[in-house]
């Protein structure tokens, strides 16, 4: 029998793809199911793009690309983020990886081993402390609260640095949550990283450019006397529907370039080259697509929460960003995942329990609106209808 090494125990999983193939297993036996589960847009990825990829194959791009990336695709991010936040940036410092999961992968690899601490958002994406447990550091979770919007108190995230804290994750707008952290609070956890530089922050804001009722994103590579100790996560996958392309990049500070780069030609070698010339034409091409898809997600976002603020036992509070309403179900009397699992059977509607994202996700359950509102306004009538006078045994 094969023996694996002992830190395989401590590796999770994405629960997400669990209840998309249970979901899907439903479908084959004949059940409609509306899936309000699965954290990708609905849309398709728009055509210049996908010709561009086209056009790159065509032309011959074949071959291996340099690891950390073609250099036209790493000046295009360097182009978009500073037109998007004023912000100059060294394409020696861009790394381009297969979707954001690498910049996480690669980052907890980096900074966790036994005797560490990395503090990371709970609720929030679980490919996090696996892989903080995988690594054998501590995971220190960041309580993400509903009553603050499911920001945080950046000075409680202060104050819980330790010598032992190598690595801060933040994510904003967040997954599950759709929180979205204020300048005022970045401001405070920025003060207080300037005064531990042993400690690095992985700023995840693959949904930057998913914010509603006016609310702005600060980028944390605006803060210049933190920017060698911030790796920024970002990339195609949201944004321009592109999930399936697997293509995101990273800002690494300085000191760090090399070390991510050799890590990923241990792991990964490359980046498809066609993927690569579709990711310019997305940053470089015309951007109507992007601002319908987020018009598009602000009315699913509007139409959401006031059908599930009149579900029996069911509040939510407002998302800022993003594309997921993460409603309180305490008052159903039900646990997270009873109610997921009793909606997704009996109610062919497919969700995600609160605790799939972190020890503080009981009580809440993870709705994507990234479906038509005809289906969600269908979801909820399900749910309302196998919920309407249902006690829990």
């Amino acid at each position: 029998m094969a023996i694996l090494a002992k830190n395989m125990e401590f590796l999770g999983t994405e629960t997400a793809f669990e209840v998309l193939a249970r979901a899907a297993e439903l479908e084959r036996q004949g059940k409609e199911i509306i899936n309000l589960g699965i954290g990708q847009p609905d849309f398709k990825t728009p055509p210049h793009i996908v010709e561009a990829a086209i056009k790159a194959l065509k032309d011959g791009h074949h071959g291996y690309t340099p690891s950390q990336g073609i250099l036209p695709l790493r000046e295009a991010v360097s182009r978009d983020l500073y037109n998007r936040y004023n912000v100059e940036i060294d394409p020696d410092l861009v790394m381009i990886l297969p979707g954001g999961k690498p910049t996480m992968f690669f980052s907890i690899l980096m900074f966790g081993e036994p005797g560490t601490e990395i503090l990371y958002p709970d609720p929030g994406f679980p490919i996090y402390r696996s892989m903080i447990e995988y690594c054998g550091a501590k995971p220190v979770p960041i309580h993400l609260k509903e009553e603050n919007e499911f920001s945080f108190d950046a000075e409680e995230v202060v104050s819980r640095i330790t010598p032992e804290t190598r690595l801060i994750i933040l994510n904003t707008p967040g997954n599950p949550t759709g929180g979205v952290v204020g300048e005022r609070e970045l401001d405070i956890l920025v003060r207080g990283l300037a005064e531990n530089p042993h400690t690095v922050l992985l700023a995840d804001e693959i949904y930057s450019q998913m914010l509603y009722e006016g609310r702005v994103h600060k980028c944390l590579l605006t803060y210049p006397e933190v920017r060698d100790q911030i790796i920024l996560l970002d990339g195609w996958s949201k944004t321009y529907a592109m999930t399936g392309w697997r293509l995101g990049f990273s800002v690494w500070p300085r000191n760090l370039i090399e070390k991510v780069n050799r890590l990923a030609v241990n792991c990964h070698s490359c980046v498809n080259a066609a993927t690569q010339y579709a990711g310019i034409a997305a940053l470089e091409g015309p951007q109507e697509r992007v601002h319908e898809m987020v018009a598009a997600f602000d009315e699913r976002r509007k139409v959401i929460v006031e059908l599930l603020n009149q579900l029996p036992g069911f509040s939510c509070i407002d998302p800022g960003g993003a594309f997921y309403a993460f409603p309180n179900i305490t008052k159903t009397g039900f646990t997270s995942m009873e109610i997921q699992n009793k909606i997704l059977e009996e109610a062919g509607v497919a969700t995600i329990a609160g605790p799939s994202f972190g020890i503080h996700g009981e009580g809440y359950i993870r709705f994507s609106y990234a479906n038509s509102i005809e289906n969600i306004r269908l979801a909820a009538r399900r749910i309302d209808e196998l919920l309407d006078g249902t006690q829990a045994s």
